[in-house]
C-alpha cells in the first residue's frame, strides 16, 4: 500500500480531524464536484468517493451520521476494499486505557477518555471530550456526539447516535440504529430504531 491518507468525505468531521492534528492526509475524496480542486482545512478534494478504489493510499471514512458512513463502508467493499485499507485515527489528547480495543477506521478526537478493557468497534466516531468507562462495547459504526459519558459495562449496538451530553446508566444496552438524543439522562434499556430523549429518556418515536 502506497504512503499517504485520503479522507474519504468533505465534511465537518473531516475538518475536525485536520484541526485534531491528524498526519500523512494527502487529498480527500468527496461526491460534490463543485469542491474538486478546492481545499478543506488545507487539504486538496482530489476527486469523488469511487476514485478511492483505483487509488492506494489508506482510508479515513470522515462521514458523519452512522448509517451513512456504514453505506459508504459496504459501498467499498462491494469494489474489494477490505478493512486492512483504514487508518485509525485517534487525538493526541485522548487517553486510551491499555486494556481497551479501537477497531479500524474508527476516529477518536481531543480528551476523550477511554478506560479498562473497552472494545470500540470499526467505524466508530467518537467526538471530543467524551467518556467511556470500563467494559463498554461500542459496535460498528456507533456515533458519540461531543460530551456523552457511559457508564460501565454498557453496550451501544451497530450505527446508533447519541448527541450531545448524554449519559447513561451502567449496564445498558442501546440498541442497534437508535437515537439517543442531546442532554438525554439514559436510565433503562434503550430498543433498536427507537429515539429517546428527555430526562429521565423516554421514546419518543420509532422508525417505520
Amino acid at each position: 500500500m502506497a504512503g499517504g491518507l485520503l479522507l474519504v468525505g468533505a465534511s465537518g468531521l473531516a475538518r475536525e480531524v485536520i484541526a485534531a492534528g491528524i498526519t500523512g492526509v494527502v487529498g480527500v475524496l468527496d461526491d460534490n464536484v463543485d469542491l474538486h480542486e478546492t481545499e478543506i482545512g488545507g487539504i486538496p478534494v482530489v476527486g469523488s468517493v469511487v476514485d478511492a478504489v483505483s487509488r492506494t493510499e489508506s482510508l479515513l471514512v470522515c462521514v458523519g451520521p452512522s448509517q451513512s458512513r456504514r453505506n459508504v463502508v459496504r459501498r467499498f467493499r462491494k469494489f474489494g476494499i477490505d478493512e486492512d485499507r483504514y487508518a485509525t485515527f485517534v487525538a493526541r489528547s485522548a487517553r486510551i486505557g491499555r486494556s481497551s480495543d479501537v477497531g479500524p477506521g474508527s476516529i477518536l478526537l481531543d480528551n476523550v477518555v477511554v478506560t479498562a478493557d473497552a472494545a470500540l468497534g470499526r467505524h466508530v466516531v467518537v467526538m471530543p471530550n467524551c467518556t467511556i468507562t470500563h467494559d463498554d462495547v461500542l459496535e460498528d459504526f456507533v456515533t458519540l456526539a461531543a460530551g456523552v459519558s457511559l457508564g460501565g459495562t454498557v453496550t451501544v449496538g451497530e450505527a446508533a447516535y447519541l448527541g450531545m451530553n448524554a449519559s447513561v446508566r451502567q449496564g445498558l444496552a442501546i440498541g442497534s440504529e437508535s437515537t439517543v438524543g442531546m442532554g438525554a439522562v439514559v436510565l433503562q434499556d434503550v430498543p433498536a430504531e427507537a429515539t429517546w430523549a428527555g430526562v429521565p429518556a423516554r421514546e419518543i418515536g420509532a422508525r417505520a
